[in-house]
């Protein structure tokens, strides 16, 4: 298997790593589940490569999967420019406590 379904339907499943990507970029730093900080990691690593490249495609790349204009701005201004000299690597995971309710393992996701 390529990825991790998690238990969600295709257009779920996509509506979520959105959400959830915007608010890392937005935030810098979020709390979720271990599989989802594992396919989150790929995701927004691959978005802040194409704030790093800069041109108009990248930011309508960006624009249409993000679901924040002003977080795309933030990525192209601000978080693209700090990971200019770094070749990969921007986002860290570093595991929590378990979930009080299902004992799921919970990390924290931040960029480096």
């Amino acid at each position: 298997m390529a990825y991790r379904k998690l238990g969600r339907t295709s257009s779920h499943r996509r509506a979520m790593f959105r959400n959830i990507v915007t608010s890392l970029l937005d935030k810098e730093r979020i709390e979720t589940t271990e599989p989802k900080a594992k396919e989150l990691k790929s995701i927004a690593e691959k978005m802040i490569t194409l704030g790093k490249k800069g041109d108009l495609a990248s930011r309508r790349l960006a624009l249409a999967y993000l679901m924040d204009e002003d977080v795309v701005t933030k990525l192209f201004t601000t978080i693209a420019p700090r990971y200019k000299e770094r070749q990969g690597g921007y986002v860290r995971i570093i595991k929590t406590e378990r979930r009080r309710g299902d004992s799921a393992q919970m990390v924290l996701v931040e960029l480096v």
